[in-house]
């Protein structure tokens, strides 16, 4: 008894160390907690979907998925044969003047629009986890670092999870980021690391904040989930509406498919631009990743004149093969007659131009 005794404290101790370090980010406290104790999106202890929304579709449990993530045959495509194709894009010498848009790999991209720059969700360093042995970048995708960010007036984040929140990435540019654009709660991550409370804006579903020149951000619902430690959705996850003197861009962020689309389609719509979260997904997960096509029907919800997919092309966090995602949400696309933008990684895609055409290069 006695050495069972000293083994869970030796475990309990090494977890204690291990979940004490920085990338796990804060717990929120103080006015911070009392702000999600009043919002009406935070009930029995935890931010909750607009729907019910369950971790796994009917049919399926945390047994079945643990086991064909470890244990089932492996499509030979889960990862790319050979490096991702990118083009190197100088972020730091744009012309000011151009409205454009740049992927980054996974849900990762900036945006420069009528002269206001964003940053939206980076992960810059080479694993989307915690732990420098898990869920490595393929080859081709790391292409830009912290070092290659420009000062950027605005950085968006749409939810904790390490695949969208960066620890890494966001210590190294903190001295490049004006305002902090993020969901209530994940404020307490970047005050642990080092920002200034003056510089965040970290609001619930529904507020709306002008920002500099004339440029206006809603926050939106999303379905989908929260949480670096073992405390689930614990900090609230987000969609965008961002609206330009010229232009009006839905920020999608992760989530599984709802009528949120269609509400947001209806009181914020059309959109010139959709960034639209889609792979990574499962059908035993459905409820909080959108399958392909979910994305095409949120697409035509929110009423979307173009669609840049994301989430993709960087990490193999599901079981489909790496390129499946763009694959079939081109071919579903092009079914119902929308307009789907598909850049490499690095690729500029000018915001200004109607007839924008790129190649099947997750093909080659």
């Amino acid at each position: 008894m006695i050495y069972f005794i000293i083994l869970v404290a030796v475990i309990a101790i090494v977890a204690y160390f291990v979940l004490s370090q920085e990338v796990f980010g804060a717990e929120p406290k103080g006015e911070r907690l009392e702000r999600m104790l009043n919002s009406k999106n935070y009930k029995d202890k935890q931010f909750q979907n607009q729907s019910f929304t369950p971790s796994f579709a009917e049919g399926y449990s945390m047994t079945k998925v643990m086991y064909d993530f470890f244990f089932s045959k492996k499509d030979p495509l889960l990862k790319p044969l050979q490096a991702i194709p990118n083009v190197q894009t100088d972020l730091k010498n744009l012309p000011e003047n151009e409205d454009v848009f740049i992927w980054m790999g996974h849900s990762s991209y900036y945006i420069q629009i009528d002269g206001v720059s964003f940053l939206i969700d980076p992960v810059l360093s080479t694993f989307g986890s915690p732990f420098k042995f898990f869920n490595k970048a393929f080859e081709g995708s790391d292409l830009f670092k912290p070092q290659d960010i420009p000062n950027i007036d605005y950085l968006v984040i749409t939810h904790d999870h390490y695949d969208h929140l960066d620890f890494p990435t966001v210590k190294a540019i903190r001295e490049k980021v004006g305002k902090v654009i993020m969901p209530l709660g994940v404020g307490a991550h970047f005050e642990k690391w080092g920002y200034s409370p003056e510089q965040f804006i970290e609001e619930d579903w529904e507020a709306s904040v002008e920002l500099k020149n004339n440029f206006k951000i809603t926050f939106t619902p999303a379905r989908h989930f929260s949480g670096r430690k073992f405390h689930r959705n614990n900090t609230l996850w987000t969609s965008y509406v961002l609206e330009t003197p010229t232009k009006k861009l839905f920020l999608a962020g992760d989530s599984g498919y709802d009528t949120h689309f269609k509400m947001i389609g209806e009181k914020y719509g059309p959109f010139d631009y959709a960034i639209m979260e889609n792979g990574q997904y499962n059908p035993a997960w459905k409820y909080i990743h959108a399958l392909p096509e979910d994305v095409i029907q949120a697409s035509i919800d929110i009423q979307a004149k173009n669609i840049i997919p994301v989430h993709s092309g960087k990490f193999a966090l599901a079981l489909h093969p790496w390129n499946e995602p763009l694959q079939k949400v081109t071919t579903l696309g092009k079914e119902k007659n929308l307009h789907i933008l598909t850049p490499k990684i690095g690729e500029v895609l000018d915001l200004n131009k109607n007839d924008v055409q790129f190649s099947t290069w997750w093909q080659d």
